[in-house]
């Protein structure tokens, strides 16, 4: 093996040291072989797989479907279905963020439209925010879909 240093492997994986050290922290990659030096050693595996959790990363996995991810592609006896399973998971997510996130925008939206933007202090913006009443139905989803999403 050629053991490569952690600003190596991060340079070759795209992946910065400081993430390598938080998924080695995080159990996502095993822990690092040291050398007689005791710094951290990585061979071209750990770059694949450090990839490979970027990749995924990327695409919005969580650490925990990462996890998940990393066990089925070492097991080269599972079942596709597993990996689809959680790939079509994953989409739905994704679709119920969206739709929050429109939520979210027509509700900024409107807030934006009532305030004349002028020299005057008044501001519907900062008075939805600092309001503690019921909002307007959109706006309200709208908080409640920022509550969820933070």
């Amino acid at each position: 093996m050629n053991a490569m240093s952690i600003g190596q492997a991060a340079q070759s994986s795209g992946v910065p040291a400081k993430t390598i050290r938080y998924y080695e922290s995080v159990g996502l990659i095993g822990p690092a072989a040291r050398g007689e030096n005791n710094y951290r050693g990585y061979g071209d595996k750990e770059v694949q797989i450090l990839r490979f959790i970027s990749r995924a990363r990327r695409l919005g996995f969580s650490i925990s479907d990462v996890e998940k991810l990393l066990k089925l592609y070492g097991d080269r006896r599972r079942p596709s279905r597993e990996v689809k399973r959680l790939a079509l998971r994953h989409i739905e997510d994704v679709d119920r963020k969206i739709a929050e996130l429109r939520t979210i925008k027509k509700a900024l939206l409107t807030l934006s439209e009532n305030c004349r933007g002028d020299d005057r202090p008044d501001c519907p913006i900062l008075e939805e925010l600092a309001s503690e009443r019921p909002a307007r139905s959109s706006v309200s989803s709208a908080r409640a879909s920022l509550r969820t999403t933070l």
